[in-house]
């Protein structure tokens, strides 16, 4: 009987998840910037997942002296830069290392901020105090000048890069996280958890982050658009991933010699952060509004 009896509930609360994410869905495909923002980031990933398939890595890093600077053609339809290699190509797996950096960084920070955050929310007193504090001390310094700070210090490199602006995310989850956090942990449902015995552990991972993780996926969604775009700025300047691997900043930093002989160089890795971009920042706008109770119908 009992053996039913948790069949039951636990069949009820998948019922209900499924409930959940079909009106989060519902909501979300009728706003069609949000349907727009998914299909463009869709292509990206796609873009990602076959660089292999789309053209082959060589023609990516190889120089190629007898067809630099060629416009687009049925040969290279996206013309060839300064060096002679495929711009399609370095553009195509120059993705892959732009998501890499954007996408990493955003998961690793918001990860550790996010257990920052419950921790400093959910405990509150001394711990939330000293955590708050750090978090503001950082926070204080502008993103783009901590991670050029940082790189410049470990070195220019895909890793280093990856590590700067995981660093430089932590504070922005850790304060959305706490603040998510301290509109839950007064909850009767926690309370019913304390006086359960059950451990506080248990209580952040599995009640409270749970019910706070609206903020957190709306932040996560907007925050890769930003991400990318400040690791293409920082590859612009120089002191990011360097050449011949392909990056969208590194070759948009090739380019600016030849923007006027040359607008495609300029204009196509430009596009690729643009298009991504905007994909993002419209499925954050989407996701927020079908998470928000308030906006229901």
């Amino acid at each position: 009987m009992k053996k039913t009896t948790g069949s039951a509930d636990g069949a009820q609360v998948m019922r209900k998840k499924k409930s959940r994410f079909k009106e989060i869905w519902g909501r979300f495909k009728k706003n069609k910037s949000a349907i727009v923002g998914l299909v463009l980031f869709s292509i990206i990933l796609l873009m990602v997942i076959f660089a292999d398939v789309l053209a082959p890595y060589s023609a990516s890093i190889e120089p190629n002296i007898p067809a630099r600077l060629q416009g687009p053609s049925a040969e290279h339809i996206m013309g060839t830069d300064s060096f002679g290699r495929d711009i399609f190509a370095r553009l195509v797996h120059g993705s892959r290392n732009s998501l890499l950096v954007g996408i990493g960084a955003v998961f690793i920070g918001m990860i550790v901020g996010g257990i920052l955050g419950a921790v400093s929310g959910y405990y509150g007193g001394k711990v939330d105090n000293i955590i708050v504090r750090i978090t503001d001390m950082v926070m204080c310094i502008p993103m783009m000048l901590l991670v050029l700070t940082l790189v410049a210090a470990l070195g220019s490199s895909l890793m280093n890069v990856l590590l700067a602006m995981m660093i430089s995310n932590i504070p922005g989850y850790t304060r959305v996280v706490r603040s998510a956090v301290l509109t839950v942990v007064d909850q009767d449902y926690i309370e019913a958890a304390h006086s359960c015995g059950t451990p506080n552990r248990w209580i952040i991972f599995k009640h409270i982050i749970p019910n706070a993780i609206g903020p957190i996926i709306v932040q996560t969604t907007m925050s890769i658009g930003s991400m990318i775009l400040n690791a293409a700025a920082i590859s612009f300047l120089g002191m990011g991933i360097q050449p011949p691997t392909p990056e969208w900043g590194a070759m948009l930093n090739e380019a600016r010699n030849f923007m006027i002989q040359c607008p495609y160089m300029v204009f196509f890795p430009g596009a690729a952060i643009g298009i991504t971009a905007l994909g993002l920042n419209l499925m954050g706008d989407g996701l927020r509004d079908a998470l928000d109770p308030k906006l229901k119908d």
